[in-house]
């Protein structure tokens, strides 16, 4: 369910490089790589998406690795009533070298806030960026999908498919710099 596919984009950023960890780490080491990711989690969120994705990405133990939950606000609650406070802001997502959205039960909200999807400056010309779940309706609205296929959870599914994006019958999906997956 959530753990697997958590634990799948975790090996997906790790897999963007190509390259075995030892090799990243030296790799990392000698270009003195400084990389991002931003977690973005919203009001609502389910907590296996935002922390699996924090816990296992965190795991990675270089000099100028930084994994950050980023909200739009400075404290969040999820959709179990577990709060959280913000590691970086919306504002910095233009910055960051990977985004991961996951999935919540606030979503719907989250696509009809106009101010909130303005704070989403994603651009996979120089950015990996990951959606899970219900996050793949985010990327739809943001326009991100054109010609991209997304993999949802069925509830999302129906307005995926309204927003004019195909959605896959498997877990995961990635291509060039857009990866989603769902499922569960």
């Amino acid at each position: 369910g959530d753990q697997l596919i958590g634990i799948g984009f975790a090996i997906f950023a790790l897999s963007c490089v190509k390259l075995s960890r030892s090799a990243f780490q030296l790799f990392h080491h000698s270009l003195k790589i400084t990389m991002h990711i931003a977690i973005v989690t919203f009001q609502g969120f389910n907590e296996l998406d935002s922390f699996i994705a924090l816990g296992i990405l965190n795991r990675i133990k270089l000099p100028n690795w930084r994994v950050s939950i980023c909200c739009p606000e400075a404290s969040v609650t999820s959709m179990n009533g577990v709060t959280i406070q913000a590691q970086s802001r919306l504002a910095d997502l233009s910055s960051a070298d990977a985004v991961w959205i996951g999935s919540g039960m606030k979503t719907r909200e989250v696509i009809n806030d106009a101010d909130i999807m303005q704070q989403l400056p994603l651009d996979p010309s120089r950015q990996l960026i990951a959606a899970q779940c219900s996050g793949a309706l985010i990327l739809a609205k943001l326009g991100l999908m054109h010609n991209i296929p997304a993999c949802t959870d069925l509830i999302t599914k129906p307005w995926v498919l309204e927003a004019g994006v195909e959605v896959l019958n498997q877990a995961f999906y990635a291509r060039q710099s857009i990866a989603t997956a769902g499922g569960c």
